[in-house]
């Protein structure tokens, strides 16, 4: 299991994926210790695994301010969980069969929310009364849409950064994002949709949900609102609206703009171009040109014990190649801790990106469509960019983010879409302190699972 968006402060020893952790056997269990110091916000888990995420096994995480710390808005009246995503029929195992052979993963059968089809799950509100809905796009594949009919959403929280507090008729959200919005129950008494849809698909799929008001008497009623499709423009435009709240208090008593990120000069730029290489006669993907292969031994496992032969630290370009020979590789780059980078994410793809970062959040300072060039840093927004742990990329163009290496450890870097990552658009960032300290990392657990070469070691006494 992994925790989207969790960082794990020091420990990517819980991280949960396959470069981190060993696999949990049948019959066989694992304890998970996690740490949410400093941290607030909407996140969600997932089994990581091969392809068992196209099974469901997912849920919300829900990180509260702590007492006494101020939030932006008025407590809700209550707190409801969106778990939106597209869905298939096939069996996992079937799907991930396709990957393997050669071929592309079908079409979604359908959406659903919370587990449910068309007006399959309900959310019950008083009159009057505003509503906290935390969304979480969990597919495996596909953009969404969301909306409640007749509603409007006011944004409040991304991915644990409070925001100024937009409002929006409906909105988009990318594979493995997570959005807060309060929604204020002031309608005529009866049943709403809430409604999610697909975006920058082939087809529009679309599923929908129950907003019942405690005394209605009315069903849903009329067409399902619309929203955009096939569209960028809007799309583009609504996510350079997200803005950081400046004033607000995150998991800390001071104000989230009292860290002024856009006045550090990153040491290094980093870019990260995706591709569909044919390799070997076979569908792969890529990071600059390399296919990440899983190895037999979890690389966090292979680093602590200097087990040679399971990965070489850069193995991985931080430029895109020139040309298009793509290679298929257990890709790590090397980092330092206390570095301040720069990362571009170039997709000269004609499909919607969406990128992940683990163990860490970053400032999405800008994005737009064509190649991205040092001149492009003009349009950066230095003061408010939201900070979060997945961006989107749109088609044939660019997304730049400003990171802190504050997090030591082994930490994967993926496309969100699932069949990408199975295929090898990921790579792990190793993120290093000479130090050896605790202070820096926690060490290894000692009940931590060993598997491959790792097999047979010890970890700790105490």
């Amino acid at each position: 299991m992994s925790w989207n968006g969790v960082q794990q402060r020091r420990n990517s020893w819980q991280d949960g994926v396959l470069g981190t952790n060993c696999p949990i056997r049948p019959g066989k269990n694992f304890t998970y210790v996690l740490q949410v110091k400093d941290q607030i916000g909407t996140f969600f888990y997932f089994p990581s695994l091969f392809f068992h995420k196209a099974a469901g096994g997912y849920g919300s995480i829900r990180i509260w301010s702590r007492p006494k710390i101020p939030v932006p808005f008025p407590t809700p009246a209550g707190d409801f969980t969106v778990l939106a995503g597209d869905w298939y029929k096939r069996n996992h195992y079937v799907l991930r069969r396709y990957l393997e052979s050669g071929h592309s993963l079908p079409f979604p059968d359908g959406l659903v929310i919370n587990g449910r089809g068309w007006n399959g799950y309900t959310f019950t509100v008083d009159p009057g009364r505003t509503y906290r809905f935390r969304v979480s796009n969990v597919g495996i594949s596909t953009s969404i849409n969301f909306r409640i009919q007749s509603h409007k959403l006011k944004l409040i929280e991304v991915e644990g950064s409070h925001t100024l507090q937009n409002t929006y008729h409906s909105f988009d959200i990318h594979l493995g994002q997570s959005y807060s919005f309060l929604v204020t129950a002031d309608q005529e008494p009866q049943d709403y949709y809430v409604v999610a849809s697909s975006r920058f698909a082939p087809r529009v799929l679309t599923t929908t949900a129950i907003l019942h008001y405690s005394n209605s008497r009315k069903g849903v009623s009329g067409p399902i609102p619309w929203a955009p499709t096939f569209q960028i423009a809007p799309s583009l435009m609504q996510a350079r609206s997200i803005r950081w709240n400046l004033t607000a208090s995150g998991p800390r008593p001071n104000p989230q703009g009292s860290y002024h990120y856009g006045m550090i000069t990153p040491s290094r730029t980093i870019m990260l171009a995706n591709s569909a290489p044919y390799i070997n006669g076979k569908q792969r993907y890529a990071v600059n040109g390399v296919s990440y292969v899983p190895p037999d031994t979890p690389l966090k496992l292979a680093d602590y014990f200097k087990i040679p032969g399971v990965f070489n630290l850069g193995s991985i370009p931080t430029r895109p190649p020139s040309g298009n020979n793509a290679y298929l590789q257990t890709s790590v780059m090397a980092a330092d801790f206390r570095e301040y980078v720069e990362i571009v994410f170039q997709n000269w793809e004609n499909t919607v990106q969406s990128w992940h970062i683990d163990g860490y959040s970053f400032f999405v300072v800008g994005m737009d469509g064509g190649q991205w060039t040092p001149d492009s840093r003009r349009s950066y927004n230095l003061i408010d960019a939201v900070s979060r742990c997945t961006t989107q990329v749109y088609p044939r163009s660019w997304t730049a983010i400003y990171m802190a290496l504050d997090n030591v450890g082994m930490w994967n870097i993926r496309s969100e879409n699932w069949a990408r990552q199975y295929l090898g658009q990921q790579f792990y960032l190793r993120v290093y302190s000479p130090a050896n300290s605790w202070r820096d990392e926690y060490p290894i657990p000692k009940h931590a699972l060993l598997c491959g070469r790792a097999r047979g070691r010890r970890t700790r006494p105490l």
